[in-house]
């Protein structure tokens, strides 16, 4: 991905959510010919000459100082996820020499991780990694994206993808009820990931793979939105247990740099707690004979039909 063609479209992306009314700027005349602040109230917010943001927005970061980022992202009014976005591109144009893409790396799970998971029995936990393939699972976060890794691509080799499913895979409108919501944030992560990590050959070809065949994602990448993702709450429909309102939490793994562990709770004494158990259940019978399986998922509809 190039730097300065990123870091042109981010800055002015962030310059026309702004008005003068949310800077505090007098808005003279009734015909603006911009959206938002025009580069010279950003370059006076931000105390440095419009020809110097003029240089910053043409995708010239290189050289600037923290002072002057921070004083940009004031000016702004960037939030968390976008300062840090803001930084790394600003490390990236700093570096130096000519970019080269890294070939994809083909990351591992070790034994530990994955005892680590298995050690999680009563909730959903994956292990990810930037790019959003699901590397790792327990019983119970492979159970819960199920549909996920039943048609991943069709590729067995190739590991399951939560952004190829939820742009490829009509079952994702289903299991995300709020499926705009979710989309906006796995654009966003994706997009907070490139700016991390630029050169990253795997994240830039699932990139060109998605803006080829998505239409939906095309538009969500060309907003320039990024997002952080350690904590908070989803919302699924899984096709076997029904409603599912989890908190999640989100951790790095110190000496795997770029996978993630995420971990599905539910609050006690409610219907996901339920679900849950019946969740369990549906994941220990999966090897058992079709009658089996199939009186479970009976038991499900149920209810999923009482809720």
């Amino acid at each position: 991905m190039d730097n300065r063609t990123e870091t042109r479209d981010f800055l002015s992306t962030r310059r026309a959510k702004i008005t003068p009314e949310q800077a505090g700027l007098p808005a003279y005349g009734g015909n603006r010919r911009v959206p938002g602040l025009r580069r010279g109230e950003v370059a006076m917010l931000a105390g440095v000459s419009v020809e110097y943001y003029t240089r910053l927005e043409r995708g010239n970061l290189s050289g600037a100082s923290d002072s002057v980022l921070e004083s940009l992202a004031n000016a702004l009014q960037l939030d968390e996820a976008e300062r840090a976005h803001l930084y790394d591109l600003a490390r990236a144009a700093s570096e130096g020499g000519r970019p080269r893409r890294r070939p994809a790396r083909k990351q591992a799970i070790r034994a530990g991780v994955q005892l680590t998971l298995d050690a999680i029995t009563n909730s959903p936990a994956i292990v990810r990694n930037g790019r959003l393939d699901i590397l790792a699972s327990n019983a119970l976060g492979r159970a819960l994206y199920s549909d996920l890794h039943s048609g991943h691509n069709g590729n067995s080799a190739e590991p399951p993808n939560l952004a190829r499913y939820l742009f490829f895979d009509e079952r994702s409108h289903a299991f995300y009820p709020d499926w705009e919501r979710a989309a906006n944030d796995t654009v966003a992560i994706m997009r907070t990931e490139a700016g991390m990590d630029p050169y990253d050959r795997g994240l830039t070809d699932l990139v060109g793979e998605l803006s080829t065949r998505s239409e939906e994602f095309r538009v969500r990448w060309a907003a320039h939105n990024v997002r952080q993702h350690y904590t908070g709450q989803k919302f699924f429909r899984h096709p076997i247990v029904g409603e599912l309102r989890m908190l999640y939490e989100a951790m790095g793994f110190a000496a795997d740099t770029g996978l993630t562990l995420t971990v599905y709770n539910a609050e006690p004494d409610t219907p996901t707690a339920d679900a849950f158990r019946l969740l369990a259940s549906w994941a220990a019978t999966m090897q058992q004979p079709d009658a089996s399986r199939d009186r479970l998922q009976d038991e499900a509809l149920r209810n999923t039909q009482n809720q």
